[in-house]
């Protein structure tokens, strides 16, 4: 426990414990696209591993489906995907790149850590309760959600815990950044990841309040007999609930987008900055107009949080703030086109190195482009009116999460592995691993987008086998159920890189030449991290083909 206050073990410990729920997250969504590639058909064991009450002869209930659904969301973005980006990566390196000896508040950061692990723990245990764990999706909308099993008061739990784990990370982070910076060391000589750490971390202290709040009226909702998110005159199969009623169920979206939507960003920041630092080192070029693209990610943050309502189009609000959010969602691209186009210039002139980890930097940018793309039509209230709820959705957001931001904490592992162990990763088991990756996972997500242009539902748990307008596209739901499973495959070749490289890599103290500070101590580094604190005198990347 003590060992949790050395940013270094504090930062490994988040990354291990995201990456554990990063696999169950996975499993979920093998068991839930099973159902949804052979319908009804049984799954080998199921029976013995998920009772008779979740899988009668291996066939999994539709609201047994839902539950891997909605639980596979929450694992991915609360419990893995945004702690790796921000605990594992901010917590050990933010510190080793601005010459600092460690975390402004140590203990702080440790019971951060601790919440969101029991966050998680609890989270994952909720299967085991009666009627099983949340079944409302990670969105938990109300009424729904309020009148689901006891599984959604443990979610609630769990996301109150996340958003309290969340925000001492963030105070932690932010303070270490402006309190203990080496001698010299301005902000405008940061190197660019950590800008997006801390932009993230503002982005954690500023939007999670409004869920946490949200969450607390839900839990009363549910089970003090409150009304904050139903409304009057409910009923369910015809028999009308014993609530005073009164509230809003469309509260809760808006205090539910103002923070989910920032935490696409969340997602997206980090793996900007993950990007910045491989391209530059890769490609031996300074990171072009440095300044321009430090402005763009502030700028990026900020407006991420005045465009959570292009989530609610349908819901009927008026056409001025309906206008308003469609054009701060149009606006939002505008930054992120900087961000991209900087870093695609920063390879002109570049002798690049295609290492694994500037492979997966490099698939980063068309990946995101077509995240981002595709984000746009769903802005706009004519277009979202026709994809609104289908595949589409499914498409666009995980090509931002899945070969988006994932690629990115890929080459972040490959590129800082050194650093941590200091021995380098199997280059060609990594670029394997690469490859099989970007091929199965675009085979995997970009069917969706077709699928949602021909109107298939994306909460369908046969798959739209009820519907004719989904007839054709059953047999894609195979094919990518097959991709998916091939995905996995190849995260072993990854698992089996790590495990051999850590004991086995070749040696290796800087093996990309890096500039930044991180890269100017031992690998690993000491407990105290450098020997002697360092004097910054010129910014973060001095490679001798970039510009000033």
């Amino acid at each position: 426990m003590r060992a949790l206050t050395d940013h270094k073990t504090l930062g490994i410990a988040y990354g291990l414990t995201a990456g554990a729920f990063m696999l169950v997250g996975f499993l979920l969504m093998l068991l839930f696209r099973w159902q949804l590639a052979w319908p009804g058909q049984p799954i080998p064991v199921a029976t013995a591993i998920f009772g008779e009450t979740n899988a009668p002869g291996g066939i999994l209930l539709p609201e047994f489906y839902y539950q891997l659904v909605a639980m596979h969301g929450s694992v991915m973005i609360f419990l893995a995907v945004v702690p790796f980006a921000t605990g594992a990566l901010g917590s050990y390196l933010v510190p080793l790149q601005i010459g600092a000896r460690g975390l402004a508040f140590p203990r702080l950061s440790r019971l951060a850590y601790l919440l969101f692990l029991f966050a998680g723990v609890i989270m994952a245990a909720s299967f085991a309760l009666p009627g099983g764990a949340a079944n409302s999706g990670w969105t938990s909308y109300p009424p729904l959600a309020i009148l689901a099993s006891s599984g959604q008061t443990v979610w609630l739990v769990g996301i109150l815990l996340l958003g309290v784990s969340s925000m001492l990370y963030a105070v932690g982070l932010v303070a270490t950044v402006v309190a203990h910076r080496a001698p010299g060391l301005t902000l405008m000589r940061l190197p660019f990841f950590v800008w997006s750490q801390v932009v993230t971390a503002l982005l954690l202290l500023l939007a999670f309040p409004a869920l946490q709040a949200a969450a607390v009226f839900q839990l009363l909702d549910r089970v003090a007999g409150t009304s904050v998110f139903l409304p009057s005159g409910l009923a369910v199969s015809n028999v009308p609930l014993p609530v005073s009623g009164g509230g809003n169920p469309l509260l809760w979206q808006h205090l539910f987008w103002f923070l989910a939507h920032p935490e696409v960003y969340v997602l997206i920041l980090p793996a900007m900055g993950i990007v910045a630092e491989v391209l530059t080192a890769h490609a031996r070029r300074n990171l072009w107009r440095y300044g321009l693209m430090v402005g763009a990610v502030a700028a990026l943050g900020a407006w991420s949080m005045v465009v959570w309502a292009h989530h609610m189009l349908l819901t009927g609000m008026g056409t001025t703030l309906s206008s308003f959010f469609q054009i701060t969602t149009m606006a939002v691209s505008v930054p992120s086109v900087i961000v991209t186009t900087s870093l695609v210039v920063t390879l002109w002139g570049g002798q690049i190195r295609f290492t694994t980890a500037m492979c997966f930097a490099l698939a980063f940018l068309p990946m995101f482009g077509i995240g981002g793309v595709t984000g746009l039509p769903l802005g706009l209230g004519p277009t979202n009116l026709i994809l609104h709820d289908t595949y589409y959705v499914i498409g666009h957001f995980h090509y931002l999460v899945a070969p988006g931001t994932m690629f990115a904490l890929f080459a972040a592992i490959y590129h800082w592995f050194p650093k941590l162990t200091g021995r380098r990763m199997n280059e060609a088991l990594g670029l394997v691993h690469f490859v099989g990756s970007f091929v199965t996972m675009n085979a995997v997500f970009l069917p969706m987008f077709f699928m949602g242009l021909m109107g298939v539902n994306r909460r369908l748990y046969d798959g739209g086998l009820q519907y004719q307008l989904a007839e054709p596209t059953l047999a894609w739901n195979a094919h990518m159920t097959w991709n998916a499973v091939a995905l996995g495959v190849f995260q072993l070749v990854f698992l089996w890189n790590v495990v051999r490289s850590a004991r086995h890599g070749v040696p290796a103290e800087n093996p990309w030449q890096a500039t930044t500070l991180e890269w100017t101590t031992s690998s690993p580094p000491s407990r105290d991290n450098f020997d002697t604190l360092p004097e910054v005198t010129a910014g973060p990347y001095r490679y001798e083909d970039g510009p000033a």
